[in-house]
């Protein structure tokens, strides 16, 4: 299995690189700015990017996708709830700094149940996890010796994600972390759209908002 990442953009995003070591496709989780970068980092590495995958859709998580779509043509694939957020400027937020940003609308969204495949060997599997947004879902990933999750501003390293933007509820995140999240095993590898990584057991044992 192919997994880099890289911080991108003012927000600090974690932008991620997972995809096949058999045919070097790859998947670009959460390209939210510098796409500059993240071709540099594919074409140094011979990568062929062939989904651009956005955990949700706000602004942080989304400034890249117009600029990898144009140079690669890959598939853009969001929740069919955050979809309208990848052309409006209000509701990705970015209007708000002053600089709005849209980009190319989906070219498949996606729900609960649904898997993105990669590859020949590299199988994601969507798991709705809204509050932050409403169409916020996370991205499980079963290996031969872990499984991985990449869980967008769903959930950080002793914390959790905002739930002040428009369409976020704090009773819908923890009720998503709960069910979707804490079930997995306590040696799953956790990574955040923000901030250092961590494991479900960790978050499980010591982040505040998910004890008592």
């Amino acid at each position: 299995m192919i997994l880099m990442g890289m911080e991108v953009g003012s927000l600090g995003t974690n932008c991620y690189i997972v995809g096949c070591e058999e045919t070097h496709e790859v998947a670009v989780i959460d390209p939210g700015g510098d796409a500059g970068r993240i071709l540099q980092e594919l074409k140094r590495n011979n990568l062929k990017l062939s989904h651009i995958i956005n955990t949700h859709g706000h602004v942080d998580h989304i400034g890249g996708n117009r600029t990898l779509k144009e140079e690669s043509q890959a598939e853009l694939i969001i929740h069919e709830a955050d979809a309208t957020m990848l052309t409006s400027s209000g509701r990705n937020l970015s209007l708000l700094s002053g600089r709005a940003i849209t980009g190319p609308a989906a070219d498949r969204t996606v729900k609960e149940g649904d898997t993105i495949k990669v590859g020949n060997t590299v199988v994601l599997d969507v798991l709705h996890t809204p509050g932050h947004t409403p169409g916020g879902m996370s991205l499980k990933l079963d290996t031969d010796d872990k499984t991985i999750i990449f869980v967008g501003d769903t959930l950080f390293n002793g914390s959790i994600g905002r739930t002040d933007f428009p369409g976020g509820s704090y009773s819908q995140l923890i009720e998503a972390i709960q069910q979707k999240i804490m079930v997995l095993p306590d040696d799953t590898e956790v990574y955040p759209g923000h901030g250092p990584g961590t494991t479900v057991g960790f978050e499980r044992n010591s982040n505040p908002f998910l004890l008592g």
